[in-house]
């Protein structure tokens, strides 16, 4: 609800606090006297383009600032989160123009965007007749009033729940059939990697140790050379082994008379002799092994070629050929899993979209059920407005597949048709002003439980309409304003005359200057102004007696004021 409007320099007004009241709020006024002024200021705080000519001449800059009473609103406190905002007990939305036509805005006193002020705007206020804010105009929102009419919210939540249901089964259906295709499009290469890399049968790091035994082996007959000439050197007649086992025996022949003198020359006689022996049996077994010669060289250069020639043609390493030919083989596998996976994929989308079409079939039957109630309830309150040729139509229609998503399968569309015969067409392109005033308050009356905006303005929803009519316009005024703030900019003294605040709007001349001034006024003051409505500049005791007349209602029947 707006609570207050701060009005700084704006052409003719130069200062002005209004305290708004819930309820209703008529602004009257003679002709000129600047209430068109007022709602340009409060646009300026809602968004509306800048203009310089808005400043009061003389002044260097104007400033409006408008607060709101937003209530617990999670969809404002989310916006207010975006922007950065901290969220307070008092929303102010601040515009300030400067007389350059430079503007600045701001949100509880931190710097916005002015798009930012719109976005809030949206939230908190519906103008109808100055400013470009009607949500009824907006086919984007008409189902979404349509299902807050019918209280669709259950069946809204089913939608969504069974649309959620419909994509994850459709990406599991699709990444299954991406997985079979892949497979299949493999599976001839798969099978003739598995039968090639089975007959290889590489073994882990393989081609690294053929390299070294290649290696080695281009070394084996200098080897082998060395190993039998050491043998030779150790053994045979003239080899070492023989010598020292010679020399051995010599002195142990003279060690009786030498007494102990020759023991250690004996001892480490047999000590060369053990190591000569030890070493003489690893140049045997070497020698062996190189004679022997394991592989042909020839036999390694083929077994290398053949790993590489695996590893260029699968794009691996040679040592990750044995994990690829597992992986060829479990591929394999998968392809006869896959094919059952897809299957039950598909039965499992099919279930979701059956699912889906369903729950949004269900809500679809419901809104035309709506959108037919609706209707009625609409058509209830045109007559009384002076649009009893009028027909208001609730479009329902089922939208392209493509358009289906997670509020069903339907576009809404709200029309009008004004004359006899004709075909409804778009609100704002059949109706004419004062008509599609008259048709946002029917409308506005019907939906009112449905539309979480929490302030109205109509400017001169009354206009070129008089008597009975007028009177409907103040009635519904009055019952809207049972759910919802309203302010009026009105000539009627029937909508006037059922107001709970009434503010006059008049000029002053002071010191040359001509300045706007609201002042709320009390009974007496309400009663002379519903009669200068009624009777023109000369006020007569006729015209004060049809004012008590019109006010009643709002001092006896109807309370002049209700509880929020």
């Amino acid at each position: 609800m707006l609570t207050t409007l701060s009005i700084r320099d704006i052409v003719l007004i130069d200062r002005l606090d209004l305290a708004m009241e819930p309820g209703l709020s008529a602004l009257t006024g003679e002709t000129g006297a600047g209430k068109s002024i007022l709602l340009d200021a409060l646009g300026l705080a809602l968004g509306a383009r800048a203009d310089s000519g808005l400043v009061r001449q003389g002044s260097n800059q104007a400033s409006v600032t408008a607060e709101f009473s937003p209530g617990d609103s999670p969809e404002l406190r989310l916006v207010l989160d975006e922007l950065g905002v901290p969220a307070e007990e008092t929303l102010r939305l601040r515009r300030v123009l400067s007389a350059d036509g430079r503007s600045r805005a701001f949100v509880n006193d931190v710097p916005a965007g002015v798009a930012s002020l719109r976005r809030l705007a949206e939230m908190l206020v519906e103008v109808h007749g100055q400013f470009d804010q009607q949500s009824l105009l907006d086919a984007g929102a008409h189902r979404r009033l349509l299902d807050a009419f019918a209280g669709h919210q259950p069946l809204l939540d089913g939608v969504v729940q069974a649309h959620a249901a419909q994509i994850a089964a459709r990406g599991a259906l699709k990444e299954a059939r991406q997985a079979v295709a892949k497979a299949r499009a493999d599976e001839e290469y798969l099978r003739q990697g598995v039968a090639e890399l089975g007959e290889l049968q590489p073994e882990p790091d393989e081609e690294a140790g053929l390299a070294e035994e290649r290696a080695a082996m281009s070394q084996r007959g200098r080897l082998l050379e060395a190993v039998q000439g050491a043998l030779a050197e150790i053994e045979g007649d003239r080899g070492a082994e023989t010598r020292i086992a010679a020399a051995a025996r010599l002195i142990e022949r003279q060690s009786d008379r030498a007494g102990d003198r020759f023991e250690p020359a004996i001892a480490a006689l047999d000590r060369a002799l053990a190591e000569l022996r030890e070493a003489g049996a690893v140049l045997e077994t070497s020698r062996r092994e190189f004679a022997d010669g394991g592989r042909s060289l020839e036999a390694i250069e083929d077994r290398i070629h053949a790993l590489r020639a695996a590893s260029r043609k699968y794009g691996v390493p040679a040592s990750a050929l044995p994990e690829l030919a597992r992986d060829f083989a479990r591929r394999l596998e998968l392809l006869a899993d896959g094919t059952a996976a897809l299957a039950r994929a598909e039965a499992e989308s099919a279930a979701a979209d059956a699912g889906y079409r369903a729950a949004a079939e269900t809500l679809g039957q419901s809104r035309r059920d709506a959108a037919a109630r609706l209707d009625l309830a609409v058509a209830a309150e045109l007559p009384p407005l002076k649009l009893e040729r009028a027909r208001f139509v609730t479009d329902v229609d089922t939208a392209p597949e493509s358009d289906w998503g997670p509020e069903g399968t339907e576009r809404v569309s709200f029309t009008v048709a004004t004359n006899v015969g004709s075909a409804p067409g778009p609100l704002g392109r059949i109706a004419s002003g004062g008509e599609l005033s008259r048709f946002m308050l029917a409308l506005k009356v019907v939906l009112a439980a449905a539309d979480p905006v929490g302030t109205l303005v109509f400017d001169e929803v009354d206009s070129g309409i008089g008597g009975a009519v007028a009177s409907a316009v103040g009635e519904r005024l009055a019952r809207l304003a049972d759910s919802v703030q309203v302010m009026v900019v009105t000539h009627s003294p029937q909508v006037a005359a059922l107001a709970d605040c009434h503010w006059q709007v008049r000029k002053d001349d002071r010191e040359g200057q001509t300045t706007t001034r609201i002042a709320p006024l009390d009974p007496a003051a309400r009663r002379e102004e519903i009669a200068r409505m009624l009777s023109g500049s000369a006020v007569t005791d006729a015209a004060r007696a049809a004012a008590d007349s019109l006010m009643q209602p709002a001092t006896g029947d109807r309370p002049a004021k209700r509880s929020r």
